[in-house]
């Protein structure tokens, strides 16, 4: 297992979209990487499956708890309540930059974009995202195309969970590669 000793973080709250945090997380797992869930509650947080409340998930660590430092990467599922709560938690924010700031790699889907915008990563990088928040990205900079996967100096970004494949897929292929230190901070 090539990815084996690799730690990505999954940073969600409650409203995260089922698929697009389990999907990445069992993909990373069948690899031989290990996955946290971080949130800033404890216990368990509770998905949306399309139109209702899903199933819950258990955090792994609070975002006190955690660390960019003992990761390789983070994985930002989308939903619009997940992102949207993040967007305007400052320790989450912080999470985010800490990983951005090591040249780590970060892969947000669906309306998880919204945390780049936020964070000021989307700024003159490509990137897709969930189609009613294209317009969020471009003003933020972003050089947004229609495409399943788009990867730029580690930051990948995808559409929604038609995509769920092709995202996961190209974060493992990010962790293979290390650390982008070509990025401009």
């Amino acid at each position: 297992m090539p990815l084996k000793g690799k730690k990505v973080a999954i940073l969600a709250t409650n409203g995260f979209e089922q698929s697009e945090l389990e999907v990445p997380r069992d993909r990373l797992k069948e690899q031989g990487v290990e996955v946290k869930i971080v949130s800033p509650e404890s216990g368990e947080i509770k998905g949306w499956n399309k139109k209702d409340w899903g199933t819950s998930v258990k955090v792994d660590l609070t975002l006190d708890q955690a660390s960019a430092n003992d990761f390789d990467a983070l994985v930002l599922p989308g939903g619009q309540i997940n992102p949207d709560l993040l967007r305007v938690n400052d320790k989450a924010l912080n999470f985010i930059k800490a990983f951005y700031s090591q040249k780590k790699t970060i892969a947000a889907i669906c309306h998880a974009p919204w945390l780049l915008i936020e964070t000021g990563i989307a700024k003159g990088r490509k990137a897709t995202s969930y189609k009613s928040i294209k317009t969020d990205m471009i003003n933020a900079g972003a050089k947004w195309e229609d495409s399943q996967a788009v990867a730029d100096q580690g930051i990948i970004t995808s559409r929604n969970p038609g995509d769920l494949e092709a995202f996961s897929k190209k974060i493992m292929e990010e962790l293979e590669e290390g650390k982008h230190t070509q990025r401009a901070a």
